[in-house]
């Protein structure tokens, strides 16, 4: 059976190459070197959030932290506030931008949306919208698009998410639980694997810092079950899971293109159970409170 969301996991590579070429063109409603920026979201957006936070105060730019929308702290003090939703009519976001009182930008796919009109600036990523509720190229777009404007070059990347639609999943299949770990920039990556696992295959994951895994997490290891590194994994970890068991998964890939490999294994789990990933249980392309 077709489904949206296979096209849309393997036209990542493009739209991606698409977000780094529009980056140049909308610098001026992107944070600038130096600023106090505050990234924020729900569910998918906020993981990006936390990603895209971690890379840029990585990377020298600037203090940079990630809220998810809900528990937003109106009183800290930000030079800029960048909210990401996919549709623009994420309830907690526009809330959100209606209540600060600092310049605020913000991401999303879809033109003349409720949050659209509340933000100083809109980013659009037309071409990353999906017709799935489960997003994959979108979020992943979203960072390409915070990357690039970071002064990355992203082609070892788009060439590594090439590489991530090939790499065989069949093996991971019958596993019965996955924790994803990550470091860095890599944490919000982790988690966002886990979500789309839980989301698609309605499978049991977990998501940690690499190094907090060993404080605690690690007693669930056991055979049958995966513990699948985004990005950092510290010396001597793959060791300790292999001796519980569980199989430890990592890839010689970018991390966001390690992501587009787990997007992969969570829709192929979901298939393999029966299930529609396209349409998840009990989710919506957009949660909106009454």
């Amino acid at each position: 059976m077709s489904r949206h969301v296979h096209g849309e996991i393997a036209s990542q590579p493009e739209i991606w190459r698409y977000a780094a070429e529009l980056a140049p063109s909308v610098s001026g409603a992107l944070p600038a070197a130096g600023e106090r920026v505050a990234f924020t979201g729900c569910g998918t957006s906020w993981f990006v959030s936390i990603a895209a936070a971690m890379r840029r105060e990585s990377q020298g730019l600037g203090e940079s932290d990630a809220h998810v929308a809900s528990e937003y702290p109106v009183g800290r003090r930000y030079d800029r506030v960048i909210a990401i939703s996919r549709s623009g009519t994420t309830t907690e976001v526009i809330d959100l931008l209606e209540r600060v009182d600092v310049p605020t930008t913000l991401i999303t796919a879809v033109p003349d949306s409720p949050a659209g009109a509340r933000a100083d600036q809109v980013i659009l990523l037309p071409e990353a919208d999906e017709e799935s509720v489960v997003q994959t190229r979108f979020a992943t777009s979203v960072i390409a698009l915070l990357r690039a404007s970071m002064g990355e070059d992203l082609g070892t990347a788009i060439e590594d998410a090439r590489t991530a639609l090939e790499i065989d999943v069949a093996a991971y299949l019958a596993a019965d639980q996955c924790t994803f770990i990550g470091s860095g920039w890599a944490v919000g990556l982790a988690h966002e694997a886990a979500l789309k696992a839980r989301e698609a295959a309605q499978l049991w994951t977990e998501s940690y810092p690499a190094m907090d895994y060993r404080h605690g997490p690690i007693a669930i290891a056991q055979e049958g079950r995966l513990v699948w590194s985004l990005g950092g994994t510290p010396a001597g970890l793959p060791d300790d899971v292999a001796k519980t068991g569980a199989l430890f998964i990592e890839h010689d890939l970018d991390p966001l293109a390690r992501l587009v490999v787990a997007q992969r294994f969570a829709i192929a789990r979901a298939e393999a159970l029966g299930l529609d990933p396209d349409r998840p249980r009990s989710l919506t392309r957009s949660v909106i409170l009454s």
